[in-house]
C-alpha cells in the first residue's frame, strides 16, 4: 500500500494536469523570450518633456525631480540636438515663466516674443527635423496658477477658450509642430483646429490632453514650472476626476470630432485601464505622460536602493506600450534611450 505522500503525487501527475503544454519553454533563454514578445518600446515611442528658463547658460536643478533641470534656451537647443542624435523624435516645451511677467489674464501668452516661442524659434533652426510639441494652457502664465481666466470666482470656460485658439495660433508660428492644449476646456479643440485653419497653418497636428485627471501626481511639475506656490484652490472643476472612466470615453469622442489629431491620458501608470479603453474603443494615435511625481517616486526609489532604477525604467514604459499607448511623455526619455540603444 502506497503511502499518502505517494498518492498525492499520483492524484496531481503535472504532466498529466498539462497534457504537453508547458508555458516556461518559450521563456527558457534570451533569444526565445525576444521572438514571442508581445509589446516592444523604442526609440520612437518617446517623447521628452523639457522646462525652459530665461538667461543664458543656465542649468537649474528641479529639487522635488532629481536629474531634471531647467533650461536656458541655449542650453535646451544643445539638450535637444543630442536628444535627436540618439534617436528620440519629439519634445515638448514647458515654460518657468518669471512672476514678474504673470498676471490674472495670462497676458504673456499671447507675447510673440514669449519664452516658449523664442525657443520654438531657436530649436527649429538648430534641429529642424525634430517634432516640436508645445504645451496650450493659461497656467504658465497666470498670477494664480490656474489654466484659464477666473471670473466671478469661476474659471470662465468660453473666454478662456478664446485666449486658448490665439495662443496656439502664435505658438504654431514660431515653429511648434504640435499644438497640446492641456487645460480641459470645453470645446477647445474645434476652436483651436478652427483658428488654426484660418490662419493657413493646416499642417499643425493637436495632441489633446483628453483625459487629464484632477490627480496628487502632479507636484513636482508646478515647482518646475513655478506655479505651485501660487496655485489657489485646486483644479477639481474642470479637470478629470480620478474616480470615473467612462466620462474619458466622452471626452475622446468630442475631442476627436473637433478635430484632434491625437490623445491623450494624464498621469499614467495610475490610468494605464484608461489608455486601454481610449485605444481600444476608437484606434485613435494615443499618447500617454508619465507624470513628474511618477518620475520622482521611481527615482526616489531607485536612489534609496529599493529598485533598480535602469530596470523599472524600461518595465514602467513597456506597461504604457502595452496598456496601448503609441508613445510615451516621459522625463527618462534620455535614460531610456541609452538603455535601448545598449539592448
Amino acid at each position: 500500500m502506497k503511502d499518502d505522500a505517494a498518492a498525492r503525487a499520483d492524484r496531481y501527475d503535472v504532466r498529466s494536469i498539462l497534457g504537453g503544454v508547458r508555458l516556461r519553454r518559450n521563456r527558457k533563454a534570451d533569444w526565445s523570450r525576444r521572438l514571442v514578445r508581445e509589446t516592444t518600446l523604442s526609440h520612437n515611442d518617446l517623447i521628452w518633456p523639457l522646462f525652459v528658463v530665461d538667461g543664458d547658460g543656465v542649468t537649474d536643478p528641479v529639487a522635488s525631480m532629481p536629474g531634471v533641470n531647467r533650461l536656458s534656451i541655449d542650453r535646451a537647443v544643445e539638450a535637444i540636438r543630442q536628444a535627436a542624435d540618439m534617436g528620440i523624435p519629439a519634445v515638448a516645451l514647458f515654460p518657468n515663466t518669471p512672476a514678474s511677467l504673470r498676471d490674472e489674464r495670462g497676458s504673456e501668452a499671447l507675447n510673440p516674443d514669449n519664452l516658449v516661442c523664442r525657443a520654438c524659434r531657436a530649436i527649429k533652426a538648430a534641429v529642424p527635423d525634430i517634432g516640436l510639441i508645445t504645451d496650450v494652457a493659461l497656467d504658465p502664465y497666470t498670477s494664480h496658477g490656474h489654466d484659464g481666466l477666473i471670473v466671478d470666482g469661476r474659471i470662465a470656460n468660453d473666454e478662456t477658450v478664446e485666449i486658448l485658439a490665439r495662443q496656439s495660433v502664435i505658438q504654431a508660428a514660431a515653429g511648434a509642430d504640435v499644438i497640446a492644449p492641456s487645460d480641459m476646456m470645453d470645446g477647445r479643440v474645434g476652436a483651436i483646429r478652427e483658428a488654426l485653419d484660418d490662419a493657413a497653418l493646416l499642417d499643425t497636428q493637436i495632441m489633446a490632453y483628453t483625459a487629464k485627471y484632477a490627480s496628487a501626481f502632479y507636484g513636482p511639475f508646478r515647482d518646475a514650472v513655478g506655479s505651485g506656490t501660487m496655485l489657489k484652490g485646486d483644479k477639481k472643476t474642470y479637470q478629470m476626476d480620478p474616480a470615473n472612466g467612462t466620462e474619458a470615453l466622452r471626452e475622446a469622442e468630442l475631442d476627436i470630432a473637433e478635430g484632434a489629431d491625437m490623445v491623450m491620458v494624464k498621469p499614467g501608470l495610475p490610468y494605464l485601464d484608461i489608455v486601454w479603453r481610449l485605444k481600444d474603443t476608437f484606434g485613435m494615435p494615443t499618447f500617454a505622460y508619465q507624470v513628474s511625481g511618477e518620475y520622482a517616486m521611481i527615482a526616489a526609489a531607485a536612489a534609496a536602493g529599493v529598485l533598480d532604477r535602469d530596470t523599472a525604467i524600461l518595465e514602467s514604459l513597456g506597461a504604457f506600450r502595452r496598456a496601448g499607448a503609441d508613445g510615451i511623455l516621459t522625463y527618462f526619455a534620455p535614460d531610456a534611450a541609452r538603455l535601448l540603444s545598449a539592448d
